[in-house]
């Protein structure tokens, strides 16, 4: 067993801690919290040692998992890299562009494994499509949110967004070559609102909102490619794959929906892709034992959390300049 310990022991600590006690690669040592509230909640519900100093969890277990607040994981996450000890990080990797890249350069010189907490990678709806071609022309992304304090450490660009920016970054064979941005804060001091718009060099686009005040919840992906529409549902776990025929395909004779168009007769297939049901942090710190134990790349590496943190920041650059160009026109009108 792969003895682990945790950094963090808030509302996401504790929910990793229950998952990885029902995970038999694991052997839960103990945690570190520096808030005694958290922590001792932690022991009441999970009857699991305190540990007092960090870097004595670190020595005694063979892999760490960080879900402190953003602000801590780069010392944190340095302090396990420098011990020889693989780490999980919740998202995003870092709070700042410059200490993901110091991570990255140090795992990688020290042959140490980062897999990097982008859950939605590991959510049925979007590992239905590991077997679908994708060559996305066009994506649009929702993620709303009731308000929670919780996450206003970090803009909702980082907080919410940043999911839907790994995702596209996964499936995206090509870099951005443009962006376009507006947030709106309203109940913390960072944006609670951001709406952006991503050109790509092959000519796609991308267009995603987010919010963290939103009246109801919305999860969801849409992929649309010059042979199909993809639409996913992260609440709802669930993928559906709609695709457009010239002719009707031999082995799908009857049984395909025919549409009279102005060029003539389509025939459309509509495909809803078995989602396998399952707990995706689960399934994440599961994944992350098998990189650990094979020594292979783990599935959102530390260079993925690299690229999604990147364009987060360029975001909120973009994000500063439109809210600068809104102030100047105020003013001279």
């Amino acid at each position: 067993m792969i003895k682990i310990g945790i950094l963090g022991a808030g509302h996401l600590g504790k929910i990793h801690i229950r998952c990885i006690k029902a995970l038999e690669e694991y052997q839960l040592v103990g945690f570190y919290d520096p808030d005694d509230t958290n922590a001792a909640s932690a022991i009441d519900e999970f009857d699991i040692v305190r540990y007092g100093d960090a870097d004595l969890l670190i020595a005694d277990c063979d892999v760490i998992d960080i879900v402190t607040p953003t602000i801590a994981h780069f010392e944190m996450a340095k302090r396990c890299i420098l011990s020889g000890k693989d780490v999980f990080i919740e998202k995003p990797i870092t709070h700042t562009i410059e200490e993901a890249k110091e991570l990255v350069e140090l795992s990688k010189s020290l042959g140490i494994l980062i897999q990097v907490g982008h859950v939605e990678r590991f959510n049925p709806a979007f590992l239905a499509l590991k077997n679908i071609p994708l060559n996305p022309m066009f994506i649009e992304a929702h993620r709303l949110a009731a308000f929670n304090p919780r996450g206003t450490d970090v803009s909702v660009v980082l907080d919410l967004m940043i999911h839907d920016l790994d995702l596209i970054l996964s499936c995206m064979n090509a870099e951005v070559s443009e962006i376009r941005a507006t947030g709106v804060s309203i109940l913390s001091d960072s944006p609670d609102i951001a709406n952006v718009r991503l050109e790509f060099v092959n000519g796609a686009v991308a267009n995603l909102t987010a919010s963290r005040i939103s009246m109801k919840q919305m999860r969801k992906l849409r992929i649309f490619q010059p042979d199909a529409y993809i639409s996913l549902d992260f609440l709802d776990k669930n993928a559906q794959i709609i695709r457009l025929y010239n002719e009707e395909p031999a082995d799908k004779a009857g049984s395909l929906m025919s549409l009279d168009t102005n060029n003539g007769k389509k025939y459309i297939e509509i495909e809803m892709p078995e989602s396998t049901e399952g707990n995706a942090i689960k399934m994440e710190l599961s994944y992350f034992a098998e990189a650990h134990k094979n020594r292979t790349t783990p599935v959102v590496s530390a260079m993925d959390g690299y690229r999604a943190l990147v364009l987060a920041h360029k975001i909120l650059d973009a994000i500063e300049v439109h809210a600068k160009k809104v102030d100047n026109y105020n003013t001279d009108n």
